[in-house]
């Protein structure tokens, strides 16, 4: 099932919670809604779900509009963070509840709605546990039971809030790839919420970037983390560093050195480089046209070494990532030289670099915890 939000905008007591969204949703697509909070992504899965109505634009499944059906017309199925499990039905219960309550013209004979439950028992992966309570089970194990709850009634669209924030880190690094092996069983239009950053690059075919009740970027794993849009995707997209710079003749300048780096679709003016602490090469033979800064901090961070640097008299600080074995040490002088990189000027030209191998950093992100 497609779904296209078509300029939405809500409010709440006129309090702007989504900006003029529009976004196509193709049929069958893993989407993530990503943002920090505030940015408006649950206001907007709720615009989907029909819980909300939008103030203004309209919410398309397929080719009607939906925008004044009920959840029910809608025909979603939705997970919560907290499992909203009934506890006193046992878990087969809670999988066949939303079949059981339908009118009675469209509810399946009992027999039906007991096949379809052991059907999705198998499919999550719990099979031989339907007698139980939700107080008896794991509450990895109760997120899949509101999961197959939420399949039973065979949905137009899938609905996720925040499935996995009630979970402790390996769990949900196990359920992640297993609801992407659902998703790729199931085909359902799938949309879900997140904050985790990590967990929307490795789920979504596609991630929605949200800030302030609008969508910053839309794209794959590898476009929203190695081609960032904007200052605010770059920022809270994995870890970035960044310096206040000036563009003069398409070439970037800190202060009165040139960086050696070209920006030729930037005007002149005041601008910003971003870059990953990972990205960078070190400069050990002269600093003509680099980045050279005095060590304020060192720390360990797995198999690399962390360094905070003060570049230039303002003291502007940058992380970098160095190899553990580099002999950094306080006040010690390092130089070095982003490999990949964007810059945004004030008047919002970008430039910069684009990806040349098509990488998303997972090991990275993975490994300093963003």
């Amino acid at each position: 099932m497609d779904v296209s939000i078509r300029n939405v905008r809500k409010e709440f007591d006129r309090f702007p919670a989504l900006r003029d969204v529009s976004l196509d949703i193709r049929s069958g697509e893993l989407i993530a809604l990503l943002g920090p909070s505030g940015s408006g992504k649950t206001t907007l899965l709720r615009l989907i779900a029909g819980l909300e109505r939008p103030t203004e634009g309209a919410v398309f499944f397929g080719d009607e509009d939906a925008s004044h059906k009920s959840v029910q017309e809608r025909n979603v199925g939705f997970v919560f963070q907290h499992y909203a499990l009934f506890r006193y039905m046992t878990v087969a219960d809670n999988i066949g509840f939303g079949l059981k309550v339908r009118p009675g013209a469209t509810r399946p004979p009992s027999a039906e709605i007991r096949r379809r439950a052991s059907e999705l028992l198998d499919l999550v992966q719990l099979s031989g546990l339907e007698k139980r309570y939700p107080n008896q089970l794991s509450g990895g194990q109760r997120q899949r039971v509101a999961l197959a709850r939420a399949l039973a009634i065979e949905p137009k669209v899938l609905l996720l809030d925040e499935p996995f924030g009630a979970l402790d880190a390996q769990v949900r690094r196990e359920l992640r790839r297993w609801l992407r092996e659902i998703h790729d069983t199931t085909g359902h239009t799938t949309v879900f919420v997140t904050h985790d950053q990590e967990e929307a690059l490795e789920l979504a075919d596609r991630v929605v970037v949200m800030s302030q009740g609008r969508i910053e970027q839309v794209g794959t794993a590898d476009e929203v983390y190695d081609t960032p849009n904007s200052p605010f995707v770059y920022g809270f997209i994995g870890e970035s560093s960044s310096l206040p710079v000036r563009v003069e003749g398409g070439q970037l300048w800190l202060q009165d050195r040139t960086l050696g780096l070209t920006a030729e679709d930037v005007p002149d003016g005041d601008a910003t480089l971003y870059f990953r602490p990972h990205d960078v090469e070190l400069i050990t033979d002269g600093c003509g046209g680099c980045i050279a800064g005095t060590v304020a901090a060192s720390r360990r961070v797995a198999g690399t070494r962390r360094v905070e640097l003060e570049i230039g008299g303002d003291r502007h600080r940058v992380e970098i990532e160095l190899p553990i074995e580099h002999p950094a040490a306080q006040k010690n002088r390092v130089a070095f030289r982003p490999r990949r990189w964007r810059v945004f000027s004030e008047s919002g030209a970008v430039g910069g670099p684009v990806a040349s191998n098509g990488r998303v950093h997972h090991e990275e992100l993975a490994r300093t915890g963003t």
